[in-house]
């Protein structure tokens, strides 16, 4: 079966990166990439072999090895430093040595070196503040989304859409978007669903597209939870919440964004379709140890379900469906759901601590009920 892709290699090596992880499952992966498994065990003995090209067409491979000696390795760091121009000196000699370049400088050196030629400029000398860093014990635990500010084009804005696993920092989606709409998230989402599988839980803003700011659920948030994942938002005016998603966003704008001269978003999808494999399987990443977001994800094993599966509840729950101006009826009185619920079965149980009814939608408690006040509270969503 042919790659459904742009570009062979790039997929190619997601590809063997993946099924070369712990516990991958290499069948459920060829089924996600389109592939047969003759094709998929092909790639993964080229790849076994080391060799620089091992994922290229035969006939195109090129062939070298690591210089030995003092200039000749200069040269090398030169020429990696001219193609990752925002990379330090740290992420330069992780990257040479995953290469298999041998008798490496340290990295001081290599800093030194990159004075010399021209090729550090002072604002990049500067140390940044360490900071605590947190995060999930296993992939797709989380998954951090969100869009990244948007630029002016030569034909119409982009608005780039950016998912990160919280554990491993692993790119899992990025799209030149040229509207932020609900719609255009769920069509990506589902791509990247696909896939890498389904994550736990995902964590985005309350702004539109992904809340009303009010508290109110957005379409995403139920459909999500419809899949059996798990919606939490930001708290409001603390971007940190997603720090990750945010650390990506400068990485984005410093390595491509800032090249500017973009014509239209498929020119700027054209440079994420290159740059997203450097990022995920080339680029050392500092909170990491200086390990490639790949070397630390491996995909979910949950798969996407082409079909949602039935909203049940527990025998006990009473239900209703919310109607279509996003209302239910109970116990004679018209109570609010939010239009995000109309066509949904809501579940309706005794809050456990109090004189009030909760409103729940599969495992997530949506509003409280005060039958005697005549009163609708929402329930904080998670954060």
């Amino acid at each position: 079966m042919p790659w459904p892709v742009k570009d062979l290699i790039i997929v190619r090596r997601e590809f063997v990166t993946l099924a070369g992880g712990p516990d991958a499952n290499v069948r459920q992966l060829c089924r996600r990439f389109g592939i047969s498994p003759t094709t998929a065990y092909k790639w993964l003995k080229r790849q076994a072999t080391g060799e620089p090209a091992a994922l290229a067409n035969r006939s195109r491979r090129p062939r070298h090895s690591p210089n030995q000696t003092l200039p000749e390795v200069e040269q090398v760091i030169v020429a990696l430093r001219q193609r990752h121009p925002a990379w330090g000196a740290r992420k330069l000699q992780r990257r040479l040595q995953d290469l298999g370049c041998v008798a490496l400088p340290a990295a001081s050196t290599i800093t030194g070196i990159l004075h010399r030629q021209g090729l550090i400029s002072p604002a990049q000398s500067q140390a940044s503040t360490p900071f605590h860093r947190f995060e999930r014990s296993q992939p797709n635990e989380l998954w951090q989304i969100d869009f990244k500010g948007h630029f002016p084009l030569k034909q119409g804005r982009c608005h780039p859409l950016c998912a990160v696993d919280d554990h491993s920092r692993y790119n899992v989606l990025l799209q030149a978007c040229a509207h932020p709409q609900e719609h255009v998230v769920q069509t990506h989402l589902i791509n990247a669903f696909r896939r890498h599988g389904l994550p736990d839980a995902v964590l985005w803003d309350n702004g539109s597209p992904w809340g009303s700011g009010q508290g109110d659920y957005s379409t995403l948030d139920v459909w999500l939870l419809r899949l059996g994942v798990r919606v939490s938002h930001g708290r409001p005016y603390h971007p940190q919440t997603q720090g990750k998603e945010e650390r990506f966003h400068r990485t984005l704008a410093t390595e491509v964004l800032q090249q500017g001269g973009w014509i239209d978003c498929p020119h700027v999808q054209q440079e994420f379709d290159r740059w997203q494999p450097v990022y995920n399987t080339e680029r050392p990443h500092q909170a990491l140890g200086m390990a490639t977001p790949a070397q630390r994800y491996r995909p979910s094993q949950r798969d996407y379900p082409e079909s949602l599966p039935p909203v049940q509840y527990d025998v006990g729950i009473e239900t209703r469906r919310v109607d279509a101006a996003g209302w239910i009826s109970y116990q004679g009185r018209p109570w609010k759901m939010g239009r995000a619920f109309i066509g949904q079965t809501v579940g309706l149980r005794s809050h456990p601590a109090a004189e009030r009814n909760q409103v729940i939608f599969l495992t997530q408690v949506i509003k409280e009920l005060d039958l005697r006040q005549n009163q609708s509270m929402p329930v904080p969503k998670p954060a």
